[in-house]
């Protein structure tokens, strides 16, 4: 049997708690994949505020480079509020999404049992589109889709484009099509009907290459409703970038918190990124408590799409290890994290991990 090939797989810790949670995803990881038999590359990459501190800038030169020789990469949360104001202190993952065209953001929400979810029947996908939409940071080539033409006003550009709106729906139907076979498009096209309304009809256009798969709409304001009322009755969502952030904050809501909600940034190539919804929290860094599963579950996806997208089934073995760790962990309250009504500290988690 020939031995599969090594995966090269960077490391961001990211700042405040990413410095716990990534390297004990990496741990768990590593783990799975020598009981599987995978053998891994770990790349550690300096990022964030200690990328300042010791390289001058919060993204190195030469990281850009170094990701691209990677299969993918795990990137911790970043605490770009508290950067010093400095042209070297930049938010790096925005950056990364757009150089690495990371269109898709996959964000699944998942209920389990005995941790406070609203409901215990969630188990849905938010596709939302990454690098156009609101976000000034990303939605065009030079300069910022926000600007003041006096002291007094902001204009904010949204930008949708054919392409865009395509390329995140084929996302989403390939997803669907692993799944229930239902598609729920969300937008606003009722005000936004130029905007929205290319959406929706990019959308429409690529779902007829998926006569399989069931597609209906949701205004994106009823979907806030439904999400809280309903959650049950959906599958896979795709929205526009802004509409698909704050559903995806309301969604882990739903389940548990941010600390429950996971994230892969995909792309039209062969690289991804493991990244977690949720932010560096600084105010609990250090105090063992920060929940792991949100990174943790990002870092299992990946090893999931890589295996998929490169046919490597020592890649998928570990993934369904990671996931089989995750669901017993989470089952006992003596081993999950406070937030998730449970007493354990992110040591006697990582234990209880490692023993079963």
């Amino acid at each position: 049997m020939t031995a599969p090939r090594s995966l090269r797989i960077g490391v961001l810790n990211g700042d405040d708690i990413g410095h716990e949670i990534v390297p004990a995803s990496v741990r768990i990881a590593a783990a799975a994949a020598e009981a599987e038999g995978q053998a891994i590359d770990w790349v550690q990459l300096p990022i964030g505020r200690a990328a300042l501190d010791s390289h001058g800038h919060t993204l190195p030169p030469g990281t850009l480079e170094t990701l691209a020789t990677l299969h993918g990469w795990i990137l911790g949360p970043i605490g770009h509020r508290d950067y010093p104001r400095v042209p070297q202190a930049i938010n790096p993952h925005p950056i990364l999404r757009k150089h690495f065209d990371l269109f898709a953001n996959v964000r699944p929400t998942r209920s389990y049992p005995g941790i406070g979810c609203l409901r215990d029947d969630i188990d849905l996908v938010i596709v939302r589109e990454n690098n156009e939409g609101f976000q000034p940071d990303r939605n065009v080539v030079m300069g910022s889709g926000e600007f003041r033409p006096n002291p007094d006003m902001t204009i904010s550009v949204r930008v949708i484009s054919r392409e865009g709106s395509q390329r995140v729906a084929r996302a989403a139907l390939d997803i669907a099509r692993t799944r229930k076979r239902r598609l729920t498009l969300v937008h606003k096209n009722t005000v936004f009907k130029l905007g929205c309304g290319l959406f929706v009809e990019a959308c429409h256009r690529v779902a007829a290459d998926y006569p399989d798969v069931t597609v209906d709409e949701v205004i994106v304001d009823t979907m806030a409703m439904r999400l809280v009322r309903d959650p049950q009755s959906f599958d896979v969502i795709v929205t526009t970038n802004m509409f698909g952030d704050i559903l995806t904050d309301e969604a882990a809501g739903l389940v548990g918190g941010l600390g429950m909600a996971p994230g892969l940034c995909i792309g039209r190539g062969s690289i991804a990124m493991a990244q977690a919804t949720h932010g560096s929290a600084p105010d609990i860094a250090g105090k063992g408590i920060a929940n792991p599963y949100a990174m943790i579950e990002s870092t299992r996806m990946l090893f999931e799409w890589l295996g998929h997208r490169h046919g490597q089934a020592a890649a998928l073995a570990m993934a369904a290890r990671m996931r089989r760790g995750l669901d017993r962990a989470l089952a006992d309250p003596a081993t999950r994290t406070p937030d998730i009504r449970g007493t354990a500290t992110q040591d006697r988690w990582w234990r209880a991990f490692w023993r079963r």
